[in-house]
């Protein structure tokens, strides 16, 4: 049997597009993680550059295998729940299987895992922000439409204000990742004794 004719069969469709979202999922886990943890490796990585290679492709495998399977068991899901219901989707169907995939692939607490959750997460928040109305942002209909400007000053005000104050006081309460970042910024931009150890050296 011909593999197009195979693919481009309606019957076979929801199967096929559980397969091309674990597929997605893999190529834009590696897509975003590998740049990602070369460039912290390069910054905050110890150790010689055999064990930070392993860093590096440990996390990559880990992010892009996570996204694979997330997609692919939210896909199954909405189609188990749409036949259910016989072949109409309820407005529950999407929580419910973001639901269940969110628990069983990024439920266990681990860095990767706990920076898309904070990611995600920043962007529900970041959701509940009144969108802009200007006429000449509503020129694609179903497009994501921008926050309004004055309201996100303050939204931006409100997060940078609290990080900062959470650094400076509760620094164990901050995501590892962003602690060492807040830590080169801002911690070690103190110590310095010469003009060496003001430009170039971070001790």
């Amino acid at each position: 049997m011909d593999i197009n004719a195979l693919i481009s069969n309606p019957a076979f469709h929801d199967i096929f597009s559980v397969i091309k979202g674990a597929r997605n999922g893999f190529v834009y886990g590696v897509k975003i993680r590998f740049p990602h943890a070369l460039i912290m490796s390069l910054l905050f990585g110890r150790g010689d550059w055999r064990s930070r290679i392993r860093v590096i492709y440990r996390l990559t495998r880990q992010h892009a295998v996570n996204l694979a399977k997330f997609v692919s068991l939210y896909k199954a899901l909405c189609i188990l729940q749409r036949r259910a219901n016989g072949g109409k989707e309820r407005s529950s169907d999407t929580f419910i299987a973001g639901l269940i995939g969110g628990y069983l692939v990024f439920g266990a607490r681990n860095a990767v895992n706990e920076q898309i959750v904070l990611y995600v997460c920043s962007r529900v928040i970041a959701a509940l922000i009144p969108r802009s109305t200007a006429p000449s942002e509503r020129k694609h209909p179903g497009r994501p439409i921008p926050p309004d400007s004055s309201l996100f000053t303050l939204f931006a005000a409100v997060c940078w204000g609290a990080v900062m104050w959470l650094y400076r006081y509760k620094p164990q309460t901050i995501q590892p990742g962003m602690f060492n970042s807040m830590m080169y910024l801002y911690t070690d931009s103190e110590k310095f004794k010469d003009l060496r150890t003001l430009l170039w050296s971070n001790t």
